[in-house]
């Protein structure tokens, strides 16, 4: 078995004997979405690495850390080749919520398509709190988890040739726009992604550049910490407190276990 394989299996808590399929996919996405932050801690703090198996598995595995799309979307498509899936990382644009626009940093986005049967499915690990914990058809029919309901559909647009339409459980009422993606704009090499980085990392546009962010799914909700709040949703129930810099490191180490100098 490959190292990383192991090592991952390890992080989200499944066995090493396990032999994965398609229909066990589920399962192995809700575990890494509750074992592996969403974060841009380095961002923030400006500790960055070249993107690299030998660094993702170092900061993500090794280290206990969480972190961004192009770093959670990539670990992700190399455990799935490791362990046999015909998978592709894909570029996409981010739908501004606030803004009710597209992303102004481009195509910053990563995700995974994986080929089954013939058919191609979406399947994303780097999507914070908005995650489909399934793999979600490229043909318009609705996914339903325990964190909602998703469904992707044919585009033509200048962003890409699909868009993720999400309706999140206990909080949309309507559907709304997650992010478009190119399904032939494949990334052939990880050190493409040392690009989508350095926007991330400089654009005033960034969303991540800025402030600390972390978030994970629960078995009931997720969490979600910045410098400045806790907010923790519970089978539909939020919860938000206000802390300081101190609370925030403790709550990172305690609840998500990440180390924040």
């Amino acid at each position: 078995m490959d190292e990383l394989n192991g090592l991952f299996r390890d992080r989200i808590g499944i066995s090493k004997d396990e032999v994965l399929t398609f229909a066990s996919l589920d399962h192995v996405l809700e575990k890494t979405s509750r074992a592996i932050p969403f974060e841009n801690l380095c961002v923030v703090g400006n500790r960055t690495k070249e993107i690299t198996k030998e660094n993702l598995a170092n900061k993500i595995i090794k280290h206990h850390e969480g972190g961004l799309c192009y770093e959670l979307n990539a670990l992700f498509y190399l455990f799935l080749v490791e362990n046999g899936f015909q998978a592709a990382l894909v570029r996409g644009v981010t739908f501004d919520q606030v803004g009710q626009r597209w992303s102004t940093t481009g195509k910053t986005h990563v995700t995974n398509l994986i080929t089954h049967d013939g058919q191609p499915y979406l399947v994303d690990t780097g999507f914070g709190g908005n995650l489909p914990l399934k793999p979600v058809l490229l043909n318009g029919n609705i996914v339903t988890s325990d964190n909602g309901e998703f469904r992707v559909e044919r585009v033509d647009s200048e962003h890409g040739d699909h868009v993720l339409y999400m309706k999140l459980r206990h909080k949309d009422t309507d559907w709304k726009l997650g992010y478009m993606f190119d399904s032939t704009q494949v990334v052939h090499n990880l050190s493409e992604l040392n690009e989508i980085q350095n926007i991330i990392l400089e654009h005033p546009a960034s969303p991540f550049n800025k402030r600390p962010l972390v978030t994970r799914m629960t078995e009931r909700g997720n969490m979600i910490l910045t410098d400045t709040s806790f907010t923790e949703w519970v089978d539909g129930q939020v919860e938000r407190k206000e802390i300081d810099s101190q609370t925030f490191q403790q709550i990172a180490k305690g609840r998500f276990g990440i180390s924040y100098p």
